[in-house]
């Protein structure tokens, strides 16, 4: 099983990323804030100060169509935004 699913590389945490050392990811449902700690300090080598986690549910969204209304769902997913010790970056686009 997977902890990290996979980085949030949008222009908001990019620039939270810049700033403030902080960087998110998609992780498990399951997991908790000592083994996303863990996951991200064995994947990248870097020393991790804080978690904060997000659980975000699946929306239902509803759309017209010609045959009627269509309804679905959206996943639900869990954040991380991992805060790194000063000094300390991830590098995302390294091995492009």
């Amino acid at each position: 099983m997977s902890i990290i699913v996979k980085p949030i590389i949008t222009e908001k945490m990019t620039a939270a990323g810049e700033k403030l050392n902080r960087y998110g990811f998609i992780v498990d449902q399951e997991a908790n804030k000592v083994e996303i700690k863990n996951a991200v300090e064995k994947m990248y080598g870097v020393s991790v100060e804080a978690v904060n986690t997000q659980n975000y549910s699946g929306k239902i969204k509803t759309r017209n169509t010609t045959r009627g209304v269509a309804i679905g769902r959206v996943n639900r997913n869990k954040k991380a935004i991992v805060t790194l010790k000063k000094g300390e970056t991830i590098d995302f686009y390294s091995s492009i």
